[in-house]
């Protein structure tokens, strides 16, 4: 492939002084989207990288079609029923996108007011568009007036319609950059929030009565602190609407009345730094889960008219080792959802009586040594059963009902998988790998760094797999164990998967969190390291042909290991990664800027500007030999701009010393999770691992 050659971006040197230091950047000219200049290097970057995948093109159609045939390309969801419907989800061979349906009554087809109705065909929608996705979907209490969104570029900014289910109509007039939407229980007024152009941050609440104009919207709230989203719902009773202003490390709640649209919002606890919270609420009671006493959270009680923190009774208290991540409230009942040593649990608590008191009940058994769990869609607040989904590494998409009597859980649906999927000939593991201390501990300190594993056992040869570990580590984000059908064609040719649940990440609650952020950052980039060099020495895979992914913030741990350990990696599959972290947090005019220094710290002070230099994947870069790297993104991508990863490989291109593949594929009609349509994502994916195949060695040498 030696006859390829990449294309060079031209240099156009800035500089920045700050702090006493120089930071140099060549490649500030790839921000301008509009000029021609920059489309035209883009292309010359995908064209470069499709020459280079060219001898590839039998295996990724292969992939593409082996891919297909684990999809039940026809299927419908589990109906879940609400307000007097049964709604579900269609998928049709050939489609791209879901048919989202429902069914009054009953599910059986013969009654006349069983006969099933499309609220929103995406299909349909999509058409014209190169991209489409649906956002949010609010319906009226009566069933008569949806409310939807929509995104046609990728970029996340969702445009908002209202569709009349009498007459099939939508109505004329539109809101753009809607988030969340939500219907008062009159059946006709609608609140809506709307997201700040410049700084994509959702910042207003509005008020919309249906019959009037959008000119006539009422504003009714704005959030004037740039760290603060606001996301609008109601609760499961219905009784309430609930506006919550977040920040990485902050919440504020206001509540309204369902029934009086007009009315005063009223406020739950004023926001202060490091106080998280959520509310529900349940016969005159609000439910708060809180982090006052502790960054795990607990579980306390407010009266309706009285909700401020001098009120504040607890009725779950904190706990060290598990963290609450959620309290899902209904009439007789209610679930804590929880995690514990890095896996989730689901624990009944049945009320004795129409106050808070409530007496544990049971636990959701889950059998694997890895998996996710969560509930799922619980519209009816008076009921006696609780649906929640289910997987693993080796177990296809779940759906079961929980009868809170007996304590049974009833399957209502698994993924089928067809293609011949045998589940017995797959084992999923999980592990605990020691890493260093690190960053804010003594040198003698440790911690265990969980691992999931899977693979094929009848693949399985120690020392000589090829490995293929994914990572993350921010946002207090975990890492979900769930089940994937494409992942099937790697297994299948022998590599052992990991996925790495590094600090940084809410595996292990808040405090495995907040050991991975800001001035601990690193912590992250060294958890992932030495769970590859456990696995390795371990015999799980081949030393030589290890490959790594991650995708986002992901993607800055993909740049940061790299440059810490190039040796240790045979390929690196980057998605949309956070690699220009200096430049980027030193601009404030980008969205989502100011509200990430909670989460990585502000360089305009001068510790965090030296700390984040000393991991910034951009800046960090050097004359080294390098692994085989896919790096990819999108050119309407919201959340990570496209000239981020397009500079990173314009340097890294002047200055590695290797002669493994660079190639950076730009999606030029998508966002930050690339393609939309279903079947133009397995096309991504069957690039991702024909590139990831052929540098693992897997690949007939007439296709490499």
């Amino acid at each position: 492939m030696s006859h390829f050659k990449p294309p060079i971006a031209r240099r156009q040197r800035t500089q920045i002084t700050l702090h006493g230091i120089t930071l140099t950047d060549d490649y500030a000219w790839l921000r301008q989207k509009d000029d021609p200049e920059v489309i035209a290097y883009l292309e010359a970057e995908n064209a470069y990288a499709e020459a280079n995948l060219a001898p590839l093109a039998s295996l990724r159609e292969d992939l593409y079609r082996e891919m297909l045939s684990h999809i039940q390309q026809t299927d419908v969801s589990v109906p879940y029923f609400d307000d007097g419907y049964w709604y579900l989800t269609r998928t049709q061979e050939g489609l791209q996108y879901g048919i989202h349906c429902r069914r009054r009554g009953s599910l059986k087809a013969p009654a006349d007011d069983a006969a099933e109705e499309v609220v929103l065909d995406g299909n349909q929608l999509a058409q014209g568009h190169a991209f489409f996705a649906i956002g949010e979907v609010a319906i009226t209490d009566d069933g008569r007036w949806v409310a939807y969104t929509t995104d046609t570029t990728g970029f996340r900014q969702y445009t908002l319609h209202i569709k009349d289910m009498q007459t099939g109509e939508t109505l004329p007039g539109v809101v753009e950059r809607v988030g969340s939407a939500v219907w008062a229980a009159d059946n006709c007024t609608l609140f809506y929030t709307v997201e700040d152009e410049e700084q994509k941050r959702q910042y207003q609440l509005w008020r919309h009565s249906l019959g009037a104009p959008h000119t006539q919207d009422t504003l009714i709230y704005q959030d004037d602190d740039e760290r603060f989203n606001l996301g609008l719902g109601r609760t499961r009773d219905g009784q309430y609407l609930i506006l919550e202003s977040a920040s990485h490390i902050a919440t504020e709640a206001q509540v309204l009345l369902a029934a009086e649209p007009q009315g005063t919002w009223r406020l739950i606890s004023p926001r202060r730094d490091d106080h998280e919270y959520s509310v529900d609420h349940r016969n005159g009671l609000w439910y708060i889960r809180t982090n006052d006493k502790g960054r795990n959270c607990r579980l306390v009680t407010a009266p309706a008219d009285a909700p401020g923190e001098a009120n504040w009774t607890e009725l779950l208290p904190h706990r060290n080792q598990i963290m609450l991540e959620d309290a899902d409230l209904f009439a007789g009942f209610f679930i804590a959802c929880e995690r514990e040593a890095g896996l989730p649990r689901l624990r009944l608590w049945r009320f004795t009586g129409n106050g808070p008191q409530a007496e544990p009940a049971g636990e959701i058994a889950f059998p694997e040594p890895a998996y996710s769990a969560s509930p799922h869609i619980n519209r009816i607040f008076d009921t006696t059963t609780f649906r929640y989904a289910y997987q693993s590494l080796v177990t296809p998409s779940s759906v079961y009902e929980y009868d809170v009597a007996t304590g049974a859980s009833t399957l209502l649906k698994q993924l089928e998988i067809p293609g011949g999927f045998d589940r017995a000939l797959y084992q999923s593991e999980r592990i605990l790998v020691p890493a260093p201390g690190g960053d804010g501990s003594a040198a003698s300190d440790s911690v265990q760094v969980p691992v999931s594993l899977v693979y094929r056992k009848d693949k399985r040869v120690p020392g000589r797999n090829p490995l293929y570990v994914y990572g993350y580590g921010s946002y207090g984000y975990s890492l979900p164990l769930g089940f994937s059908s494409n992942r099937l064609s790697l297994l299948d040719r022998g590599v052992v998967l990991a996925y790495a649940h590094i600090r940084g990440g809410g595996d292990l609650g808040k405090p495995w969190h907040d050991a991975g952020k800001m001035l601990v950052k690193r912590n992250t980039f060294t958890d992932f390291v030495a769970a590859v060099e456990h696995l390795v020495g371990a015999g799980y895979g081949d030393p030589a042909r290890v490959a790594i992914e991650g995708g986002s913030a992901g993607g800055l741990l993909m740049g940061a290991v790299t440059n810490l350990r190039p040796d240790l990696f045979r390929a690196v599959l980057s998605h949309v990664p956070f690699v220009d972290v200096m430049n980027t947090m030193l601009d404030a005019s980008l969205p989502l800027t100011v509200p990430e220094y909670e989460e990585w710290g502000n360089p305009n002070e001068e510790t965090y500007f030296k700390y984040m230099l000393s991991y910034s994947p951009y800046d960090n870069l050097k004359a080294a030999s390098y692994p085989a790297m896919l790096v990819k993104t999108s050119l309407f991508d919201s959340q990570v701009m496209y000239w981020e990863p397009a500079k990173y490989v314009a340097k890294l291109r002047t200055l590695k010393t290797d002669s493994n593949p660079l190639l950076l594929v730009t999606n030029m009609q998508a966002g930050h999770g690339g393609a939309s349509g279903r079947y133009d994502y397995l096309k991504e994916i069957a690039l991702d691992y024909a590139f990831l195949l052929r540098e693992l060695g897997l690949v007939r040498a007439a296709q490499s």
